[in-house]
């Protein structure tokens, strides 16, 4: 990048993507990126939007929190806004300094508010600013304390944490989708993220989430330290992680996560990475906040396990909006606890950059240790005869040529009214539960239904 106009391009670029992987995230709760790409992403974008302050954009990721915000859930402001944790901790403090590790948990943070000891209200996170009022189905979770143990307590508080559906409330519910004809969620942080935002608490109650808390905010609180106050939480009912330690130096900081990147696989539960915090409330009070990250903590995320296997062939599916996704058959291999037989190819753009070749041995990796994608190709194994992949030009389904909008990476099929699992696609997306939510009818009835006219 020489030129201001290939620079600018390339600003617009990593803001396009950004902002698109961010409605996935925050909002559908489907990402089809990991973590750690998106951050090298999003640190490109800081780099360069540090070096050239003239192609400044007030609506820039960068100055942005997504939101998870739904209309179906009054929406209360945060008296504590809940930020995002930045990836460093300035050294801002001379005295000796003890830090806390806690594993991460990437699932679906909650403040939970009480008065008097009872719990009172229960808000997801939202925009930080604004979150949905969930007491209802927080109230339905075993492990959320509804009337506090001993007295101790402060009058008034709020605790934060995150909630999730550990792998056998996960594998249930699939079996039970599967079993009606529906289709099953991608992994347990959709899972939870839905059931969460479901109308019906019974429901709730019924797919056995779980919740981890980690943070304790009020006035006056009679604490001088992030770990003993959360000792004190664990005597008055919360969950509170067994992993969380305190340390005296970077080493043992350092030993503990190297611990936890073996031994997070046995876990009962998702872990992504881990969270290193500053223990003295006084030094967090002295280092202070940016505007959307404390400088007291920082988050550490474990490097996505990789497999290695060949590419057998590409298909080529057709969604409800005619977008057109390469998706890779593999030989089944191992990966993060499960067997792995497609990945995502994502787009063109993506199978060119690779330079993907059916038969080639590839890479997988699950994206935030959820999507199995691939990564790479290990040009070694490759055989000599082999020839770049020639992305199709017609619709798979219908045989419309397909279409490529300018600057969006994948392609579509422009025969809405005509092409079947468009058609279907849309159909099934009519039924469900975030649309008009009919019950009794499941995916393969309505397939059934469209087949025979």
């Amino acid at each position: 990048m020489n030129t201001n106009s290939e620079i600018e391009a390339r600003i617009k670029k990593l803001r396009d993507i950004l902002n698109e992987q961010s409605y996935k995230y925050y909002v559908l709760n489907a990402p089809d990126i990991s973590d750690i790409e998106f951050d090298k992403l999003m640190n490109e974008l800081k780099t360069l939007e540090e070096t050239y302050p003239e192609f400044y954009d007030v609506n820039s990721p960068t100055v942005r929190v997504g939101s998870d915000i739904t209309n179906t859930f009054e929406q209360v402001r945060h008296k504590y806004p809940m930020l995002s944790l930045d990836k460093r901790i300035r050294k801002e403090i001379t005295t000796p300094v003890q830090y806390v590790c806690e594993l991460k948990f990437d699932w679906t943070a909650i403040s939970l508010i009480y008065e008097n000891g009872i719990l009172e209200q229960a808000i997801t996170r939202g925009d930080g600013t604004f979150g949905d009022e969930v007491t209802a189905n927080v109230r339905t979770i075993k492990s959320v304390p509804l009337v506090l143990h001993g007295n101790n307590y402060p009058s008034h508080f709020e605790i934060r944490g995150e909630i999730y559906m550990p792998h056998k409330s996960f594998e249930r519910l699939n079996a039970e989708k599967e079993d009606i004809g529906e289709t099953p969620f991608a992994n347990p942080r959709n899972a939870a993220a839905g059931t969460l935002k479901l109308q019906n608490s019974q429901l709730v109650a019924h797919r056995g989430l779980d919740c981890f808390l980690y943070t304790l905010y009020g006035e006056n609180l009679p604490y001088i330290s992030h770990y003993d106050t959360l000792q004190e939480c664990k005597s008055w009912g919360f969950k509170v992680s067994e992993a969380m330690k305190r340390f005296s130096s970077i080493e043992e900081v350092i030993e503990y996560i190297h611990f936890w990147d073996k031994k997070r696989k046995t876990l009962p539960y998702d872990t992504d990475g881990m969270v290193i915090k500053v223990d003295s409330f006084a030094q967090q009070q002295l280092l202070g906040f940016t505007a959307k990250a404390p400088r007291w903590a920082v988050a550490y995320k474990f490097k996505a396990e990789q497999a290695r296997t060949r590419l057998i062939s590409i298909d080529y599916q057709v969604g409800r909006t005619g977008a057109i996704t390469p998706v890779a058959n593999l030989e089944p291999v191992k990966l993060a606890g499960t067997t792995v037989k497609r990945a995502s190819l994502h787009n063109a753009e993506q199978i060119a950059l690779l330079d993907i070749r059916i038969g080639d041995m590839v890479y997988v990796e699950k994206g935030g240790e959820i999507i199995p994608k691939i990564v790479g190709t290990d040009p070694s194994a490759r055989d000599i005869f082999s020839i770049p992949v020639n992305y199709i030009t017609c619709c798979p389904a219908c045989g419309t040529q397909l279409v490529k909008v300018e600057n969006e990476a994948k392609h579509y099929c422009p025969n809405q009214l005509h092409c079947p699992p468009q058609i279907v696609g849309r159909m099934i997306h009519f039924i469900s539960r975030k649309a008009m939510n009919i019950d009794g009818l499941g995916e393969e009835t309505i397939e059934m239904l469209y087949q025979n006219g």
